[in-house]
C-alpha cells in the first residue's frame, strides 16, 4: 500500500517500527529515508516482499493469522497495522498483539460508516467505494468497521487512543469522522 502524509507524521523521529501488512515496504522506506527510523515489515505476499527487499526495507515473510508471538513484549516504539485489521480472522487478537509488541500501535481501516456506504447500504446494496473497492462476493475484506466501533473495541482491551482521525482523499478529516471520512485512523498505547 502506499502511504498517506498524515500517517506517517504520526512516527515519531528515529523510532524503531514494525509495519504489519507492509505491501511493498514504501511506508517503512519513507520513514527510514526521512525521519531516521529503523525496524521491519511484515508481509504474506510473495511480489510484494520482494519490491520491499528492493527498496531495501528489511521484511519478515509471516502470515499474520499466525500472531506475533516471535516479538518480545515492547520490542518497537510503533507497530502500523494500516489497512490490515479488516483482512484477518483474528482481529482483536492480532490488536492486542499489537498493543503488546509496541509502546503504540497505529491503525487504519475502510470506516464503513462513511455516508457514501450508508448511501449504498440505504439503497440496498453493499458499498463499493475508493476504500472498498470490491464487491461483496470478492472483497478480501472479511470484517467491516466503523469509527466509531474501534473506540469500542479499544476501551474493551484497556487501550488509550492518543489521536484518531479519518482520512477522505488525502485530507484528514477531524469533525464528524465516522461520518465523514472513508478511512478510520487511530493511534493508541496499553492503559
Amino acid at each position: 500500500m502506499s502511504f498517506d502524509p498524515a500517517i506517517a507524521a504520526l512516527v515519531p523521529p528515529g523510532s524503531r517500527v514494525l509495519d504489519l501488512g507492509c505491501g511493498t515496504g514504501e511506508l517503512l522506506e519513507h520513514l527510514i529515508k526521512h525521519k531516521g527510523c529503523t525496524g521491519y515489515g511484515v508481509e504474506l505476499d510473495d511480489a510484494n516482499l520482494l519490491a520491499g527487499v528492493k527498496r531495501g526495507v528489511n521484511i519478515i515473510q509471516r502470515n499474520l493469522e499466525e500472531g506475533l508471538s516471535i516479538f518480545e513484549d515492547q520490542s518497537f516504539d510503533v507497530v502500523l497495522q494500516l489497512e490490515t485489521l479488516q483482512h484477518l480472522r483474528n482481529a482483536e487478537q492480532m490488536l492486542k498483539e499489537t498493543a503488546r509488541v509496541g509502546k503504540i500501535g497505529i491503525v487504519s481501516f475502510p470506516n464503513f460508516a462513511h455516508w457514501r456506504n450508508r448511501l449504498q447500504v440505504l439503497v440496498g446494496r453493499m458499498p463499493v467505494t475508493k476504500a472498498l473497492p470490491y464487491q461483496w462476493y470478492d472483497t478480501p475484506n472479511i470484517r467491516v468497521g466503523t469509527h466509531a466501533d474501534f473506540g469500542v473495541l479499544a476501551r474493551k482491551n484497556r487501550l488509550k487512543i492518543l489521536d484518531s482521525f479519518g482520512l477522505q482523499d488525502g485530507q484528514v478529516v477531524r469533525t464528524l469522522p465516522n461520518l465523514m471520512a472513508s478511512v478510520a485512523v487511530f493511534k493508541f498505547e496499553r492503559e
